[in-house]
């Protein structure tokens, strides 16, 4: 079914507030011309601790983040921009996490909502981005969520008039149970912020612990094992701890994408190139696996790619590599997702020179 109202916000931040009772939300309140948005961030679940062992949520943040996909961002008008069904799909102006490849999954991790004491909370992390950008002049934040509005009433917690904003800026897919039908892909939530004086970007992905990270290429909805929770930080000044590596039944990160050669001297046509490595201590087969890039465009490789061993990979016409930019992603047999990178026009600028992703 999906969200209804996907799309994203394009505006100033000038104030924010920290919710921690009931369901809790990290509330921005941002201008776009002379209207008002609130954006509700999730930072923790609404489900019970029967239904979920913890309420924590995942989360990656990146203080100078970097991914093609911005490039289209700054142009927008300000205001919200709403996103058709028809036009969430990849090389769209919408979020997929998993197709997308904007973080390593393995990046995320997990924190309370709100504990006394600096820099220990969720609510700590998201509060450092924002009021960097508040503070800031001339940034400018995207939202990407559901919108709602506007209301007759007043804001409820910013009290302007009328009441509109932005929510789900969050996961939009793999859900179970009650929220299922909220799942679709290419409708992920997420936050950019945007320093033009510096051109640099921050971002902020946040994920619910109950949310499968393999969903259905059409539907969004979960498929593959159910995810492994991760225990919650504990002690009294508590630390980001890793979420929980993918079940052994995941095909996730066996092999990686380590290497990529987008620009090649010479000449068109250019001969790219993609090195694998297998991490794990048995051959893998790579018959019916596939590369594909951006556009979901891709090859099909064949041979065993030995353990331990790294591999070269001739692409081929149908995987086009843009020195602009682009997605590099790796689908096993079953078409699921095994790894994927993303590179910025400024890593395929020079000539002859192979990227290096360095990931954890």
């Amino acid at each position: 079914m999906g969200l209804g109202r996907y799309g994203v916000l394009k505006g100033h931040p000038i104030d924010r507030v920290v919710e921690t009772k009931d369901s809790p939300h990290y509330q921005i309140h941002a201008h776009s011309g002379a209207k008002s948005w609130r954006i509700a961030v999730n930072v923790q679940s609404s489900e019970s601790h029967e239904e979920m062992e913890n309420s924590f949520l995942q989360f990656f943040i990146d203080g100078d983040y970097r991914h093609p996909f911005l490039e289209a961002l700054p142009g927008l008008a300000e205001g919200f921009h709403k996103v058709a069904k028809a036009d969430r799909k990849a090389g769209g102006l919408c979020l997929d996490f998993i197709r997308g490849n904007f973080f390593d999954r393995a990046a995320m991790r997990i924190l309370p909502v709100d504990v006394p004491g600096p820099m220990n909370d969720l609510n700590d992390f998201v509060d450092g981005q924002v009021k960097r950008a508040i503070d800031t002049p001339g940034s400018m934040l995207y939202a990407f969520g559901a919108d709602w509005g506007p209301e007759r009433r007043r804001d409820k917690v910013f009290g302007f008039r009328p009441g509109a904003g932005v929510h789900d800026i969050h996961m939009n897919q793999g859900n179970r149970g009650r929220h299922k039908k909220d799942n679709g892909v290419w409708q992920d939530g997420a936050l950019f912020i945007h320093y033009p004086g510096q051109s640099r970007w921050a971002a902020i992905f946040l994920k619910f612990q109950s949310q499968w990270w393999h969903t259905d290429n059409r539907t969004g909805d979960a498929i593959g094992p159910e995810p492994v929770l991760a225990p919650p930080p504990v002690g009294t000044v508590p630390i980001a701890v890793p979420v929980s590596p993918p079940s052994p039944e995941e095909p996730d990160h066996k092999v990686r994408i380590v290497a990529a050669l987008v620009n090649p001297a010479g000449p068109a046509p250019e001969h790219e190139q993609v090195t694998l490595l297998n991490t794990t201590p048995e051959p893998i087969s790579l018959r019916d696996w596939r590369l594909t890039d951006g556009r979901g465009r891709g090859m099909t490789l064949t041979g065993i790619l030995w353990p331990n061993q790294a591999q070269v990979i001739d692409l081929s016409p149908e995987v086009p590599l843009p020195n602009s930019g682009g997605l590099i992603t790796l689908l096993n047999a079953q078409g699921l997702k095994v790894d994927g990178v993303a590179y910025t026009r400024e890593q395929a600028r020079e000539q002859g020179r192979t990227i290096v992703f360095g990931r954890s």
